[in-house]
């Protein structure tokens, strides 16, 4: 299935347009002139952090020439809004097309367009940046400013040109600023919500930086390097029917509601997006072992499921449905956050199908489905309904 089209089912996203208030807290705004060659350099260290998998990178070369060409002669280009994480630490809000238009610039290296879902899926695997794979000619071509001309016109004399070649012009591109706004929570020191609505409501880039987005440019961590390893699964594939990684992380964030419901459920209120925020919160600071637990987790979840065919998390419209799926993944994994070596055997398929044809399961999943009661009700008729196919059988 194409990811133009809608491959999942997540009514939360039609009950939580609302946004989060943001009048209590203290907030600076400070505007910096940061010049190209100041902005590559602070990439390169991390001071400027663009994560790994915040976005795709989605602009063309010629677009990308056209900002580069744009800094060389002067020409106004937008803002960038950057989130003051620490001291010296820098989050992009929105910007990350054009500074990674320049650090690509400056590298001299270009992805190449039909190349990028496999770089992300290599980049994915290792939990790091593409940086390793500048030089793999695979995956990067050499950046040549490509300024096509209208028909009749001179080409620009920027044509062709790298960075190392820009000659009398290098200095002056170097030296070019861009204002960089950095945006920095005074006040409360220990709760970022703030940061979440700052921004959903400042990224301007095209299209809009979704939740699960913004989640991963706030809360990156390694549990969620480890929920990117875990999204390349190819039963996990199978299972939501798309090959590929959502290009919005969707499927990304259908796995930590998964693993939020199993771990915190009993913290749970709504909304689902404050609830998946605090717990992206908490685990920046999950323990190595919690990690490892959740991995075997997901393992045991994948081979419980091996009888059941790429349909059975499907709704009754054919799409992948969040609430079958956390129901039974919750039902199948709980028991052994108390119990490591219980043995959980292979999914009955027919208790699937009950599961979704349950009355009480089916008014929990078509309206209010956020509600803390709605939730409750999903997880326990799970526990209740999914059944183990006998030793024998299985």
């Amino acid at each position: 299935m194409s990811q133009s089209q809608e491959w999942y089912v997540d009514d939360s996203e039609v009950e939580e347009l609302d946004q989060q208030p943001i009048d209590q807290y203290d907030i600076t705004v400070t505007p910096n002139d940061f010049n190209t060659k100041t902005i590559f350099d602070f990439i390169q260290a991390g001071a400027v952090h663009i994560p790994g998998f915040q976005r795709n990178y989605v602009w063309d070369i010629r677009r990308a020439s056209k900002l580069i060409e744009s800094l060389v002669i002067g020409l106004p280009v937008p803002q960038v809004f950057l989130y003051e994480e620490s001291r010296n630490r820098f989050l992009v809000i929105d910007g990350q097309q054009r500074l990674m238009s320049i650090y690509y610039f400056i590298s001299q290296r270009f992805p190449i367009m039909e190349k990028r879902s496999e770089l992300r899926r290599l980049s994915e695997e290792s939990g790091g940046k593409p940086d390793a794979l500048l030089s793999d000619n695979r995956f990067f071509s050499d950046f040549r400013l490509k300024l096509p001309a209208p028909t009749g016109s001179p080409q620009s004399k920027f044509a062709n040109l790298t960075y190392s070649t820009l000659g009398e012009y290098k200095p002056t591109f170097d030296l070019r600023t861009i204002r960089n706004v950095i945006v920095k929570q005074l006040k409360p020191g220990d709760d970022d919500s703030a940061m979440y609505e700052i921004f959903n409501r400042l990224n301007s880039g095209g299209v809009n930086l979704s939740s699960q987005e913004i989640r991963v440019s706030l809360y990156h961590s390694p549990f969620y390097e480890m929920l990117f390893r875990l999204n390349i699964q190819p039963r996990w594939r199978t299972l939501l029917g798309i090959a590929d990684p959502d290009t919005r992380l969707k499927d990304l964030e259908f796995l930590l509601r998964a693993f939020a419901l199993l771990i915190d459920s009993d913290n749970y209120k709504p909304s689902m997006i404050s609830f998946l925020n605090m717990f992206s919160k908490k685990m920046c600071t999950a323990p190595d072992d919690l990690i490892t637990s959740c991995v075997k987790w997901f393992t045991t979840f994948l081979d419980a499921t091996a009888r059941l065919d790429e349909k059975s998390f499907q709704s009754q419209n054919r799409r992948f449905s969040i609430t079958i799926f956390e129901s039974v993944f919750c039902a199948i994994v709980k028991p052994l956050l108390s119990d490591p070596e219980a043995v959980v055997g292979l999914v009955d398929p027919t208790s699937i199908t009950a599961l979704i044809a349950d009355h009480d399961f089916m008014t929990a999943s078509m309206s209010a489905t956020t509600n803390s009661s709605s939730v409750e009700t999903r997880l326990r008729r799970a526990k209740e309904l999914i059944r183990f196919l006998p030793v024998s059988a299985a």
